[in-house]
């Protein structure tokens, strides 16, 4: 399992500015991944501002746990092969005996989360150009989810105070209008009726 701080901003896009944006990342070839979302039924998880997912990819696959920190989130990864993956997703439940997840399911029993409650909530796809700009690893993202579709803009940073200041730059200098973005999981949760 590897672990890392993700600290990000982001921007919702009009399709407009979301068309301007893709002038900038013409020379990035995108990648389609699918973020399947996992909860209790009573959402036990985003009641402790945890996030669960399996991302899947053309060819591959990661477990991926955010634990919130005073800045930003601890990203708990676990790489899986595609197929593996695919069976969690198909089972809609987290197998309680897979070494592979072990140190995840330890995190979650940490939060009193009965980890046998987790089932699959459903996905969102999206289609992703990123690249490492002066101010850290910006991605332009369209999202399918229930029947909408969004457009954003993130970028990846290692401090906090110097990437807002930075990415507001970026935003002027471009015309881009800031929109408050809330995370892709809440977004889903959302649009399927799970939050308020």
């Amino acid at each position: 399992m590897k672990t890392n701080l993700e600290i990000e901003y982001k921007t919702l896009l009009s399709l407009a500015e979301y068309d301007k944006l893709g002038k900038l990342f013409s020379h990035v070839k995108p990648i389609r991944q699918t973020n399947h979302y996992f909860d209790t039924p009573d959402l036990k998880l985003r009641a402790n501002k945890l996030s669960l997912r399996i991302r899947t990819f053309d060819d591959a696959a990661e477990m991926t746990l955010k634990v919130p920190q005073k800045v930003g989130n601890l990203e708990h990864n676990v790489a899986m092969t595609l197929e593996e993956a695919m069976a969690i997703i198909a089972s809609r439940h987290l197998p309680e005996n897979c070494i592979n997840i072990s140190k995840i399911l330890d995190i979650l029993h940490g939060f009193d989360i009965e980890t046998s409650r987790i089932e699959t909530l459903g996905s969102l796809t999206t289609t992703r150009r990123e690249y490492m700009t002066k101010i850290g690893l910006m991605a332009l993202d369209k999202n399918d989810y229930s029947g909408k579709t969004d457009y954003e803009l993130e970028v990846e940073v290692t401090d906090a105070k110097i990437g807002e200041k930075n990415f507001g730059d970026f935003l002027r200098t471009t015309q881009v209008e800031y929109r408050y973005a809330r995370s892709k999981v809440v977004r889903f949760l959302e649009s399927i009726g799970k939050m308020p």
